[in-house]
């Protein structure tokens, strides 16, 4: 049986790099005073038809459950959390900093960066609406990448703002029924020929010429304040004004951004922006908040840090150091397996990772399965027995004690380090 197209395995390797990749972003997020959210991997599809708009409609996993209710699984996070948020936001301090990881689903073409099932971070700072919140948010989504070892040479962060679109419409006589869809345009351009794109442009009226002039022209009279505040943090290097940002979804209101590595091979890592009327929208003007959010997808990410030499490296470094266990029970005398069963127990209970052959093996071949498993301590249940020898690798001297005081001696002794893990 083939996978499906789109879709991915995670053997063990594959499942170490994205546990890296979320402990690592989930680390940087909490040190901003988030906290962690969750919704269900079901929604209504009306909310996505109501809400989200553009391209997304055309990549919905959708269908009737058997309760008769048409239902998509989840394609993106931020229609779920204003959702959540219009239901229970009076129970909570404002703002809201709330992260999510979780799995989301989009039935489009596959190509490099953009498969049908992505993991992805997305953080929402909800409640606050002045350019501090902007700047927050593009502080932390800055260093989420440099948390990996990225620098300025690696990435960048393309800064726009719907609004200033919206008065460039206003100012060509763009109908304010076609503004949605002409930003959709905007947002698709460089995906097609000048001349097609072109001719889209002129049913609205306005030139590709109007538009390059536009992008072209960096007007950072929106920006200022957010600048000013990131330059104070020393991370205004990360970010350049780019009037080209649109955004595909329909609910973005003002500061949008998307996060490009600067060799530009890659598929956008990041995006996200303002979304001040979503939850007033979804909630039908009951609670108006105002809110701004991100998300970063596993796929884009893993393929930029294995790109980026230093990256890599620090990715790689972390993978090896990682114990496959904390413990190895080697059962050195057959005749001593279920006292060896026993202390398996005993030190799982005492909150141990603990790993042994479940075959009669000879002890040679358990200390080389301990090496694979970069075990930190190795245990010899034998003779001795009810006494047992501990070290922490197969050079440094083993110490003997009680089977019972074993799990107290190994919180006091030091583990083995990853340099002495490959000498076992």
């Amino acid at each position: 049986m083939q996978i499906l197209p789109g879709f991915r395995d995670f053997y063990p390797l594959d499942m170490a790099k994205r546990n890296y990749l979320f402990s690592t972003l989930r680390r940087v997020v909490l040190s901003y005073g988030f906290v962690e959210v969750d919704g269900p991997t079901l929604e209504s599809t009306d909310l996505y038809k109501r809400k989200g708009g553009g391209e997304l409609m055309g990549q919905l996993y959708q269908f009737m459950d058997k309760g008769g209710r048409e239902v998509t699984i989840r394609p993106e996070m931020t229609l779920t959390v204003a959702r959540m948020a219009a239901r229970s936001e009076k129970h909570y301090r404002k703002p809201m900093k709330w992260f999510s990881i979780g799995s989301f689903f989009r039935h489009e073409r596959q190509q490099k960066g953009r498969l049908r099932e992505f993991s992805q971070l997305n953080c929402d700072l909800i409640g606050e609406a002045s350019f501090a919140a902007d700047a927050e948010l593009l502080a932390l989504v800055i260093d989420c990448l440099r948390a990996f070892g990225l620098g300025p040479h690696d990435f960048v962060v393309r800064l726009s703002n719907r609004t200033a679109w919206l008065r460039f419409c206003q100012e060509r006589g763009v109908r304010v029924d076609q503004m949605e869809e002409f930003l959709q345009e905007v947002d698709r351009m460089e995906r097609y020929p000048m001349g097609e794109t072109a001719k889209k442009f002129a049913k609205f009226g306005v030139s590709l010429r109007e538009v390059h002039d536009f992008v072209e022209s960096k007007d950072s009279t929106h920006f200022s304040e957010v600048l000013d505040e990131l330059s104070a943090r020393g991370l205004s290097e990360y970010v350049e004004v780019d009037l080209g940002i649109v955004r595909g979804l329909l609910y973005y209101t003002g500061t949008v951004f998307e996060v490009f590595d600067q060799k530009k091979c890659l598929r956008a890592i990041a995006g996200g922006g303002r979304y001040d009327q979503l939850i007033s929208s979804v909630s039908n003007g009951r609670v108006i908040l105002p809110a701004i959010g991100f998300g970063i997808g596993d796929v884009v990410l893993g393929e930029l840090i294995e790109t980026v030499p230093v990256a890599a490296e620090k990715m790689h470094t972390a993978l090896a150091s990682q114990p496959g266990c904390e413990v190895f029970v080697v059962i050195a005398e057959e005749n001593r397996r279920k006292q060896a069963l026993r202390l398996v127990q005993l030190l799982r209970e005492e909150g141990k990772s603990v790993d042994f052959s479940l075959g009669v093996i000879r002890i040679e071949k358990q200390f080389r399965r301990a090496q694979q498993l970069r075990a930190q301590y190795l245990v010899v249940v034998g003779r001795e027995w009810p006494q047992v020898k501990f070290q922490r690798s197969a050079f440094h001297e083993a110490s003997v004690c009680s089977y019972e005081k074993l799990a107290e001696h190994l919180k006091t002794d030091h583990p083995v380090a990853p340099n002495e893990v490959s000498n076992l």
